[in-house]
C-alpha cells in the first residue's frame, strides 16, 4: 500500500470516528399526544356539563309531573262533587216544579169556581215560592215555561246548564292530567339523554387505556358521535312548562 493511499485511509477512518451520528426523527402522522389529551379533557368537561343539565331538566319535569297529577286528582274530586251536587239540584228543581204545577192547578180551579180572592192568594203564594226557592236561572226558566205551557227543562240548554261548571272542572282536570303525562314522557326522554351522556363519559374515560393511537381515535370518534346524537335529541325535547332559568336566581 502506498504512503498516499494509507494516509487517505487514516483520514477517512478518523473522520468517520469523530463524526457524530445523525439523529433522524420521523414526523408522526395525525394528532399529537398532547393535543389528543387536551381534546379528551375538553370533551369530558362539555359532556359533564350536558349530563348535569339533562339530569336537572329531567328532575324538573318529574316535579311538574307530580304537581300536575296531584292538581288533576284534586280537580277531578272537585268536579265529581260538583256533578253530584248538580244532580241533586236538578232533582230538587224537578220536585219544586211539581209543587209549582200544583199551585197553578189550584189557582186555575179557584178561578173556574169564581173564587178570585182565593186565586189571588194562591198567585201570591206561588210568586213567593218561586222567589224564595228558585235560583235566578231556574226562576227565568219557570216563567218561560208558564208562558209557553211547557216545563222549564224543555228550554234549550237549561238542563245541561246544571252540569256546565262540573264538566268544565273535569275537563280542566283531564287537561292537566295530559300535561302531567307529557311531563312524564319528557322527563323519561331527558333520562335517556343522561344515559347516553354517561356512555360518552365512560368511553372518554377509557381512551387512555389503549396504547395504539388508532384505537384511541376510534373510541374518541364513537364518543363524539354519541355526544352529537344525544345533544341533537335533547334539543328536540321541550323544556318544562314556564321554564326560565332566571327564576331560579331572582325571587
Amino acid at each position: 500500500m502506498s504512503e498516499e493511499v494509507r494516509k487517505e485511509t487514516e483520514v477517512s477512518v478518523e473522520t468517520e470516528a469523530g463524526k457524530e451520528p445523525e439523529v433522524t426523527t420521523e414526523k408522526k402522522k395525525g394528532i399529537s399526544e398532547e393535543k389528543l389529551e387536551l381534546l379528551i379533557a375538553v370533551l369530558l368537561g362539555i359532556t359533564a356539563i350536558l349530563t348535569a343539565w339533562a339530569s336537572w331538566i329531567s328532575s324538573l319535569h318529574g316535579g311538574n309531573q307530580a304537581t300536575n297529577y296531584t292538581e288533576s286528582n284534586n280537580l277531578s274530586a272537585l268536579g265529581n262533587s260538583m256533578y253530584n251536587e248538580a244532580s241533586q239540584n236538578y232533582m230538587q228543581d224537578m220536585i219544586l216544579w211539581n209543587t209549582i204545577n200544583e199551585y197553578m192547578t189550584d189557582r186555575e180551579i179557584a178561578e173556574l169556581n169564581g173564587n178570585y180572592k182565593e186565586a189571588d192568594m194562591i198567585k201570591e203564594q206561588l210568586e213567593m215560592l218561586i222567589a224564595d226557592n228558585c235560583t235566578d236561572e231556574f226562576e227565568e226558566a219557570v216563567y218561560w215555561a208558564i208562558d209557553e205551557g211547557v216545563t222549564p227543562f224543555d228550554k234549550e240548554g237549561f238542563e245541561d246548564s246544571y252540569y256546565t261548571a262540573a264538566e268544565e272542572t273535569l275537563d280542566e282536570a283531564e287537561a292537566i292530567l295530559e300535561q302531567g303525562k307529557l311531563d312524564n314522557a319528557h322527563g323519561d326522554a331527558y333520562g335517556l339523554v343522561s344515559v347516553l351522556y354517561s356512555v360518552v363519559l365512560f368511553l372518554l374515560g377509557i381512551v387512555g387505556i389503549f396504547k395504539r393511537t388508532n384505537n384511541r381515535m376510534i373510541v374518541l370518534i364513537v364518543s363524539v358521535v354519541l355526544l352529537v346524537i344525544a345533544t341533537i335529541y335533547m334539543i328536540t325535547i321541550p323544556l318544562p312548562t314556564n321554564f326560565s332559568i332566571v327564576n331560579f336566581f331572582v325571587h
